[in-house]
């Protein structure tokens, strides 16, 4: 690593965050500020409803640090990491969310980390801050189904991450339309470390993940990475094989016993659990040739309609 790679990219995605943005520019720009450390703030505007996009231009205005990128629509908070990848000027990139719940001063430490050679430093959180029963195990369930298919533990895994401009260059040519950041950025290797922190109650606004959102980001990512439900589906395979055979094994010692039964209800449970387990599978391989169909059409992961910068 050259000792010229001075210019750290913040990246800040951003969705409806009229109310935060300001205090996130002052509280990162000075953080970094303050450890002479050359940055630029790149806040992508995820096709926002409120003012995001007006406070992102008036906050560029005023400081020469903050730039903004701004979608046609939203995309997913996923496409714009990856388009602040993108845009990032950078010799180094950290990943950050917009509501300060990732603490700003460990980016100081992630780039202190890097200057001694580290290629990407992972934040990996310490607690998960305040949720609900049933998000901490459908979280716990989502991270154990994506460490299986990474190799490594990702329990403990966020976006809140450093990136070296190697490591970017290597996901910005990856072609998947479907890409799972946080699931990419530790499987591409290079020298790692960690960095831990506590998750952060939001400075200001309200959380923009929905129960629907949520499963609908793990199906998504977990289909993208993995093809563990394909899997499953063949589990499922075989359980009905063998509950057909036990089934039939019995009914055959009934009838040489010559208590042979009617079996009329033990056919209809057969028929139901049977057409079920294929009705499933039948809709977990339409789901993954859905995605092929969105990789083949060859789409942007986004479209940018405007920039503070040229």
């Amino acid at each position: 690593m050259c000792e010229d790679f001075r210019v750290l990219s913040v990246i800040i995605p951003a969705y409806n965050e009229e109310e935060i943005i300001p205090k996130t520019v002052a509280t990162i720009d000075g953080i970094l500020n303050d450890a002479n450390i050359e940055h630029e703030l790149l806040f992508v505007n995820d096709g926002s409803k409120d003012r995001t996009w007006e406070i992102i231009e008036e906050s560029a205005a005023g400081n020469r640090n903050v730039k903004g990128v701004c979608f046609s629509r939203n995309f997913g908070k996923e496409s714009a990491v990856f388009a602040g990848l993108s845009q990032a000027s950078g010799d180094c990139c950290v990943v950050i969310d917009c509501d300060l719940q990732h603490p700003p001063e460990k980016i100081v430490e992630m780039y202190r980390l890097w200057e001694k050679g580290y290629e990407i430093v992972e934040g990996v959180k310490t607690s998960r801050g305040t949720e609900s029963a049933f998000h901490k195990f459908a979280a716990k369930s989502f991270y154990a189904i994506m460490s299986d298919a990474v190799g490594f533990d990702m329990s403990r895994a966020s976006d809140f991450k450093l990136l070296d401009r190697k490591a970017v260059n290597v996901l910005l040519n990856m072609n998947e339309k479907n890409a799972f950041f946080r699931a990419l950025s530790s499987w591409i290797g290079f020298k790692s470390t960690e960095v831990e922190y506590d998750v952060r109650e939001r400075e200001a606004g309200v959380s923009k993940w929905s129960t629907r959102s949520l499963i609908k980001y793990a199906v998504t990512n977990i289909t993208s990475f993995t093809s563990a439900p394909m899997q499953i589906v063949t589990l499922l395979g075989f359980l009905v094989f063998a509950v057909g055979v036990f089934f039939s094994v019995e009914a055959l010692v009934q009838y040489f016993l010559g208590n042979a039964r009617a079996g009329f209800t033990t056919v209809i449970i057969l028929q139901c659990f049977t057409s079920s387990v294929i009705m499933m599978g039948l809709g977990v391989i339409g789901f993954y040739i859905s995605k092929i169909y969105d990789e083949v059409k060859g789409r942007p992961r986004f479209i940018i309609d405007k920039t503070t910068f040229e």
